[in-house]
C-alpha cells in the first residue's frame, strides 16, 4: 500500500493553544495541574505533542489569549522546540461591548473596535510568519425585531472586506459558521452558505473553515465537504465531536463513522496533501480529561479514520456506483471503516522512528509528571466561570 502509507506520512495536524489550558462549561472552569500558564509553556506541549505524533507540527494562536510582547520570539522559541506557528484566531466575542455584537453592532464605535482588533491580528500572521487568519464571529440576535437583519449582513460585509484588502498576497482569510450560541434567534453568520456566499463575494483569499461541531443534529457534513472542495472554498477545518451541540469533545469521540465519511471526501477530492491548502485543525475543550493525552487522542483518531477512508476501493466502488448496485457500493464502505487500521499506523511510525505507541509512550516519557512539579498556577485558556 505505498500510496496510503505515503499519505498517512505526510498528514498534518494543527492543534489549538486553548486546549492545553484550563477549561470549562458556562458554569465553571476546572483547573487541572500543570497546565501551562503561559503562550511558550503552550507550545512547549505542542511540540510534545508532534514529537509522539510526527503529525503535529502547527499551533494554532488565539489572540489576545496568547498576547506576547514580542510575536519574533515567540515565533522562534516555537522554532526551537520543532513546531511553527499556525493560524491566528481572532477573539470578539469577550468584552462587554460586544453584548449586542462585533461587526455587525448596531453602535459604529463597536464595530470599528471589532474591526480594528481583526487589523490587529494580521499584524500577528505578519510577524509570526502565519498565512491564516480565522473569523468566528458571536454576532447575532436573541428576539425578533430586536435589529434588522439584513443591515447587519451589510455591517459583516463591510468588515469582512476591510480586513481582506488588508491581508497580504500570501495570507488567507478563514470564515467560520456556527448554527446558534450565543445568539438564539439569528446568528449572523448562521450556516456553511452564508459564509461561501461572503467569501465568494470577497475574493480568491477567502475561504470557508467547518468547524464539525457547528451544525444543526443530522446535517450531513461530509455534503458540504464535498460541494466546497468542488468549488475551491473549503479552507480549513477545526476538528471535534458533539452530542447535541458545540461540546468540543475529541474528534472521533462521538461518531467516529462520520468522521470517515469527512475523511473520504478529502480524499476523493485529492485535499488530504498539505500541498492543497486545506488546514486540518483541531478546536476543543478538554474540560474533565486530561489535556497532552486527549490531543493526542484526537491526533490519532483523525489518523485512524484517514487510513480507513485511503482503504476505500475506488474501483470497486466506481463499478458498484456504475451499476446501480446499492449494497454493493455501501459493502464497499463498510468494509475499510471496518478495517482494524491500528497496525498499519504502529508500523509507519516505526519507519518514521517514532513509538508505534503515542499514547503508551507519552505516560512513559514523565512529562506529565514533570509539568506537575514546575508549573504551579497554570491558566485558564481565556474565559472565566
Amino acid at each position: 500500500m505505498p500510496d496510503v502509507r505515503a499519505s498517512l506520512r505526510a498528514q498534518r495536524i494543527e492543534t489549538p493553544s486553548w486546549a492545553y489550558a484550563n477549561s470549562g462549561t458556562r458554569f465553571k472552569v476546572f483547573a487541572q495541574p500543570g497546565v501551562p500558564r503561559d503562550p511558550y509553556e503552550k507550545i512547549a506541549d505542542a511540540a510534545v505533542v508532534h514529537r509522539f505524533t510526527g503529525v503535529a507540527p502547527t499551533v494554532s494562536l488565539h489572540i489576545p489569549w496568547d498576547d506576547v510582547d514580542d510575536f519574533g520570539k515567540l515565533a522562534a522559541f516555537a522554532a526551537e522546540q520543532g513546531v511553527t506557528l499556525g493560524v491566528i484566531n481572532s477573539n470578539t466575542f469577550q468584552d462587554d461591548d460586544y453584548k449586542l455584537g462585533s461587526v455587525t453592532h448596531p453602535d459604529p464605535r463597536v464595530r470599528r473596535k471589532a474591526t480594528d482588533h481583526l487589523l490587529a491580528c494580521v499584524d500577528v500572521m505578519d510577524a509570526t510568519g502565519s498565512t491564516d487568519l480565522k473569523l468566528w464571529f458571536p454576532d447575532g440576535t436573541n428576539y425578533p425585531g430586536q435589529d434588522d437583519i439584513r443591515s447587519r449582513q451589510d455591517r459583516l460585509a463591510a468588515a469582512l472586506q476591510k480586513v481582506y484588502d488588508r491581508l497580504g498576497a500570501h495570507q488567507r482569510m478563514l470564515l467560520e459558521y456556527k448554527l446558534f450560541e450565543p445568539a438564539f434567534y439569528t446568528t449572523d453568520v448562521p450556516d456553511w452558505g452564508t459564509a461561501y456566499a461572503h467569501t465568494l463575494e470577497l475574493g480568491r483569499k477567502a475561504q470557508v473553515v467547518i468547524d464539525t461541531g457547528h451544525h444543526a443534529p443530522g446535517t450531513n457534513i461530509e455534503f458540504i465537504v464535498a460541494f466546497l472542495l468542488r468549488q475551491g472554498k473549503l479552507g480549513a477545518f477545526d476538528f471535534n465531536s458533539r452530542f447535541y451541540a458545540d461540546d468540543d469533545l475529541m474528534a472521533g469521540a462521538a461518531d467516529p463513522f462520520q468522521l470517515f465519511r469527512i475523511m473520504y471526501e478529502i480524499v476523493r477530492g485529492g485535499a488530504l496533501d498539505p500541498a492543497s491548502g486545506i488546514t486540518f485543525m483541531l478546536d476543543q475543550c478538554h474540560n474533565i480529561e486530561a489535556k497532552i493525552p486527549a490531543i493526542i487522542r484526537s491526533v490519532t483518531n483523525i489518523q485512524e479514520a484517514t487510513a480507513k477512508a485511503l482503504l476505500v476501493d475506488p474501483d470497486a466502488l466506481a463499478a458498484a456506483q456504475q451499476e446501480g448496485d446499492v449494497l454493493a457500493a455501501n459493502a464497499v464502505f463498510m468494509d475499510a471503516f471496518s478495517t482494524d487500521v491500528r497496525p498499519l499506523l504502529a508500523s509507519i511510525r516505526e519507519e518514521q522512528g517514532l513509538d508505534p505507541d503515542p499514547h503508551g509512550a507519552y505516560r512513559r516519557s514523565g512529562y506529565a509528571e514533570k509539568i506537575q512539579a514546575e508549573r504551579v498556577g497554570g491558566v485558564q485558556a481565556g474565559w472565566g466561570a
